[in-house]
């Protein structure tokens, strides 16, 4: 068993699996969302359109693992505020923390010893790293870091993962996706791609773009691929044959694979690492660390041209880096990664079996890394399908958990596991039915989801 706030129990009830729900409310407040947001979210992933229609749940508060919305209703909740929550919604001690610092001011015209002891604390964190900078987006942090690879090498070509979804919100990035509005064609050339775990695709990259690559970003691993032996060292050595700087992005891994990161799992060392997420328990956070030479180009001792490197008003502001503190004295405590580890394998275990009991094993699975794990849902023809995704979401979201993923946290207990198993096993009995008649026909509750990124908002437009 895992402690939780002893308060979850009172406060989050879920209801048996199979209850009436009512989402008369989150739709009237989803309606008021998409009439003052753009695409009613302020991140893609966190769009209507990525849950069943007319089931997307308003959440006005959370506690532990479990999520309430603006209708009453209780969720065991997966995906955990995109991967930033480890230690559970309104985990005390980092609240605490960032009520005390935020009682005592947020912004000043002068550094602080916050800003001191969280540099500090980080790069005891992370040995390879000589200096750091905090931002509040993963976004800003790697872009940072591009900029300073470029004004390192004198070189402008960006080197990416194509396997990996995500790396900014910024046009260097951006211009390789669907969603190229608004980006001028010219960042597109400065943009190329490389495989993952394929290091002869690295290879023909930099001699096919010979002295034109300025970095090469990646991360290290994802929920579901891990590298292949000698890839990520030979990734490091061609960088370094090359002059080419090495870029993890931690975003995701920093503080779910190890406190240290992926880079401290795997034993190679880049040259600039961006983190986010898991740094503040779902306060604003990010930051950018790496070997001093190239830090010191945004700082005061260098000769060489500076560029302009995460010069923001809020970077410092005192509750993210009072929050980053709190998670950090708590990974000190216990092996916070080790508990989502053990509580997702058990989670995996358990739905891959009732899956297999349902004779679905072929359709349904739980898969990747057990601290940041995904389910898979094939249709009837073992295909990937969005239409039997939603069918799953939407039952799961009937009988109380809300999943868009199976991304655990170190506070999901196993009252909250077996909860999700009871749920599971509700949605494999519709699943069956799909599966058995060929569609999802009469079973579904509106349009499929979509994906994120993509060119217009067809085929879930409004």
């Amino acid at each position: 068993m895992v402690d939780s706030p002893a308060s979850v129990a009172q406060l989050s009830p879920v209801e048996p699996t199979g209850a009436p729900r009512s989402f008369d409310m989150s739709n009237a407040a989803q309606r008021r969302l998409h009439r003052v947001v753009p695409g009613g979210a302020h991140t893609y992933a966190r769009g209507s359109d990525q849950y069943p229609e007319s089931m997307p749940p308003i959440l006005v508060r959370g506690d532990g693992a479990r999520v309430l919305d603006v209708d009453g209703n209780w969720y065991v909740e997966y995906g955990m505020g995109l991967r930033a929550v480890t230690l559970g919604h309104g985990y005390r001690p980092v609240v605490e923390a960032v009520a005390a610092a935020a009682s005592a001011g947020t912004s000043f015209t002068r550094p602080t010893m916050l800003e001191l002891e969280a540099a500090e604390s980080f790069l005891e964190q992370v040995p390879g790293a000589d200096m750091v900078k905090f931002a509040k987006n993963g976004s800003d942090a790697t872009t940072a870091a591009v900029k300073l690879a470029r004004a390192a090498t004198g070189r402008t070509v960006v080197g990416v993962c194509a396997d990996h979804p995500f790396f900014s919100t910024d046009d260097w990035f951006i211009a390789t996706t669907p969603m190229t509005a608004g980006i001028p064609p010219e960042h597109r050339a400065l943009t190329e791609t490389f495989r993952y775990n394929d290091l002869d695709s690295v290879r023909t990259l930099l001699e096919t773009r010979h002295g034109e690559i300025a970095c090469l970003i990646l991360e290290a691993a994802t929920a579901t691929a891990e590298p292949a032996p000698g890839f990520l060292d030979g990734i490091r050595a061609l960088c370094d044959r090359h002059g080419v700087v090495l870029i993890f992005d931690e975003i995701i891994t920093g503080m779910r694979w190890s406190i240290g990161g992926a880079q401290e799992v795997y034993g190679v060392t880049p040259d600039l690492s961006t983190w986010g997420k898991a740094l503040g328990n779902g306060f604003a956070i990010s930051a950018l660390a790496g070997r001093r030479e190239l830090m010191e180009l945004g700082g005061l001792d260098t000769d060489a041209p500076r560029p302009f490197l995460l010069s923001t008003t809020f970077g410092p502001e005192s509750t993210g880096l009072a929050a980053y503190l709190a998670v950090r004295q708590a990974y000190r405590e216990r092996d916070v990664v080790g508990v989502m580890e053990r509580q997702g394998l058990l989670l995996a275990e358990a739905v891959n079996a009732a899956a297999h009991d349902a004779g679905l094993a072929e359709y349904v699975s739980v898969l990747g890394r057990p601290s940041c794990m995904i389910f898979v849902t094939l249709d009837a023809e073992g295909r990937r399908s969005q239409e039997y995704r939603t069918l799953f979401l939407q039952e799961l979201l009937r009988r109380g958990v809300l999943a868009q993923s199976f991304v655990i946290s170190a506070a999901h207990t196993d009252d909250d596991l077996d909860t999700t198993v009871d749920a599971v096993n509700g949605a494999l009995a519709v699943y069956r039915q799909a599966i058995d008649a060929g569609t999802t026909d009469g079973l579904l509750q509106g349009r499929p989801v979509a994906p994120a990124l993509r060119e217009r908002a067809n085929p879930r437009q409004l």
